[in-house]
């Protein structure tokens, strides 16, 4: 009897524990996912101790749906236009099970963002014909991205003079060393990688417009045109015109709705010091948190919200 009782204790522990833990996928460690999970993570276990919150670096927006649905972590970071993808089982995700993945919160805007060594002479897309471009790592969300960007242009892998598939955390270098004469990245702002690309080499951040991007969003609802505000960083004289989608806190239908539901209460009982935790938070709502979301709302989300309804009303 008294193993038995020991065995259902030992049980009911474990899974007390598990409910109460988050293992967040985050992305390269000089991108933004990175940083920014970092201080969401610090946030959340700073707050109360029922959760404890860590971080994993990943290659990012695909590999942190897989992850989240072949249950390696409880949370990631995607991006809406991979998740969109994803749900839709297109691209990478054709022969993938999806129909557990759901969001929790958006985050911030990430923006397509082409770096460029002034000498390349690239001042547009067009100009990365016969140029050694690096279109993000291999099966992550920048190179999703780039590629259905460039096919908008009719540019293949095999017009480049070369094309790379570099982890972020080596463009910069590859970038200064002449290896590569420039690269596509979707990104969060501020975000260190262009901070060092500035200070290593003399670059341009080229802008993203014209007709044939008007086209592109109008016909993908996960795109939307932004820009790359010159004032976060230095020798950026201008403001970048670009195209955007959002950063999206994933999980999946089997995590559960309680640990979902105490994550998202955290964060809008204390808004005004989480949106005070990361740069990248700087024109985030309690409204935008909901917003640009293409998979559905975990049922912790909805609960939530439901119950902050009901409270309004009272």
């Amino acid at each position: 009897m008294k193993k038995l009782t020991l065995k259902i204790l030992l049980l009911t522990t474990s899974s007390l524990f598990a409910k109460s833990f988050i293992t967040l996928g985050t992305g390269e460690e000089n991108g933004t996912y990175y940083p920014v999970g970092l201080s969401m993570c610090k946030f959340i276990n700073q707050k109360q101790k029922e959760i404890k919150c860590s971080v994993e670096s990943t290659n990012g927006a695909i590999y942190n749906i897989n992850a989240v649905l072949n249950e390696k972590f409880n949370f990631a970071i995607s991006q809406s236009d991979t998740i969109y993808h994803a749900l839709n089982k297109t691209k990478n995700f054709k022969n993938s099970n999806t129909n557990e993945l759901r969001s929790v919160i958006a985050i911030y805007p990430e923006l397509f963002s082409f770096i460029v060594s002034k000498q390349s002479n690239i001042s547009k897309i067009e100009d990365i014909v016969g140029k050694k471009i690096n279109i993000g790592s291999l099966n992550s969300g920048s190179e999703l991205t780039t590629l259905e960007i460039l096919n908008e242009y009719n540019i293949k892998k095999t017009d480049l003079g070369q094309a790379s598939s570099l982890d972020a955390m080596d463009t910069v270098d590859a970038l200064k060393d002449n290896i590569i004469d420039g690269y596509f990245f979707m990104v969060g702002h501020p975000t260190q990688n262009i901070k060092d690309a500035i200070e290593l080499s003399d670059i341009s951040i080229i802008p993203i417009k014209g007709k044939k991007i008007d086209s592109l969003v109008k016909k993908r609802s996960y795109f939307t045109k932004a820009s790359i505000d010159a004032r976060l960083y230095e020798k950026i004289d201008t403001s970048i015109d670009t195209i955007g989608t959002k950063s999206v806190i994933i999980s999946s239908a089997k995590v559960s709705e309680e640990l979902v539901y105490n994550f998202v209460k955290i964060i809008m009982e204390n808004f005004k010091e989480f949106k005070n935790s990361h740069g990248v938070y700087r024109n985030l709502t309690k409204e935008s948190l909901f917003e640009g979301v293409t998979a559905p709302l975990h049922n912790g989300v909805k609960r939530y919200l439901q119950e902050e309804k009901n409270n309004s009303s009272h």
